[in-house]
């Protein structure tokens, strides 16, 4: 493959590709990120990336064409820190902002206001990954301070009047967090027990039983992660250098290896959603891979 490189903004944008079997080829996007972390995809063409260590906050855009830009910038009256996340279809990015514990929107004209900041008075921790539900109801993670020892994360819904609701706690670092197709089933990734958990979603929007889906190998924390089409659960192992695709059944069926050790989230887009952005911090880069089945489109989500 022929090599160049685009400097824009303090960014590189570079055309390589790391070995891999068949059909899945790794491919660089970018690089010069600052701890990347959930890309989100806009459905126009463009996936929009956190930089979590960057002081302010920066969110950085890459359209299909190989630009690079600095989408916003984050200041003490718009956001400090984001990290999950997700496009609604009112044009708006919802981010958490584990700089203010907040979840923060930001809309299409760059004004920024606080979706969500406490529960019953009290500041959440530092969110950290979120998902809309079918009907616009918005689940987030909130592991700040968990452990084994200490698992004190949860999970908690945003209703459309913006009330707060507690739906899981005693989390051991909650992290990535997705919907099944069908809405009935809420995954969240366990990190510090290395495990994907699985909630059956009741009517009312809180959360039933709860199972575990899978277990992740070489007891490294899986992070981001969505489905595709099928049912295959896709996720960013972080400290393993692996994205893992598991089937309906939490069977693992395929390990995809990137150039670093610690891959942080994934995000389907692309006109045939077949594109899955990949974000690694070790390389400060953004990756993508081509699939065989589309992503589950999202629910609220663009387009």
């Amino acid at each position: 493959m022929r090599m160049f490189t685009i400097v824009v903004l303090g960014l590189v944008m570079a055309g390589c590709a790391a070995k891999q079997e068949p059909p899945y080829q790794v491919t660089k996007v970018g690089e010069g990120l600052k701890f990347p972390e959930g890309p989100a995809w806009d459905g126009r063409g463009n996936i929009y990336v956190s930089n979590c260590d960057a002081d302010p906050g920066i969110i950085t855009k890459f359209d299909e064409t190989g630009n690079v830009s600095v989408a916003f910038t984050g200041s003490a009256k718009t956001f400090l820190k984001t990290n999950g996340m997700t496009f609604h279809q009112s044009g708006s990015l919802f981010a958490c902002d584990f700089g203010k514990k907040a979840i923060v929107e930001i809309r299409p004209d760059g004004s920024v206001s606080t979706y969500a900041d406490n529960y019953q008075g009290v500041p959440f921790r530092g969110p950290n990954d979120l998902a809309f539900d079918p009907n616009g109801n918005l689940y987030f993670t909130d592991p700040k301070d968990s452990s084994k020892e200490a698992p004190i994360g949860r999970v908690y819904r945003v209703d459309k009047l913006k009330k707060v609701t507690q739906v899981a706690s005693g989390l051991a670092f909650p992290n990535g967090i997705a919907f099944s197709a069908d809405g009935k089933s809420l995954y969240v990734a366990e990190s510090q027990k290395y495990q994907v958990l699985k909630y059956a979603v009741k009517m009312d929007g809180s959360l039933g039983e709860k199972s575990v889906f899978c277990t992740l190998p070489e007891e490294k924390d899986p992070d981001g992660m969505n489905f595709d089409s099928a049912g295959n659960l896709w996720v960013a192992q972080f400290g393993a250098g692996a994205v893992r695709e598991f089937d309906p059944s939490g069977k693992l069926i395929r390990s995809i290896e990137l150039p670093g050790k610690k891959v942080t989230n994934v995000e389907f887009g692309g006109k045939d959603m077949k594109t899955l952005y990949i974000t690694e911090v070790e390389t400060g880069g953004l990756y993508r891979i081509r699939t065989e089945m589309p992503g589950l489109k999202l629910f609220y989500g663009p387009g």
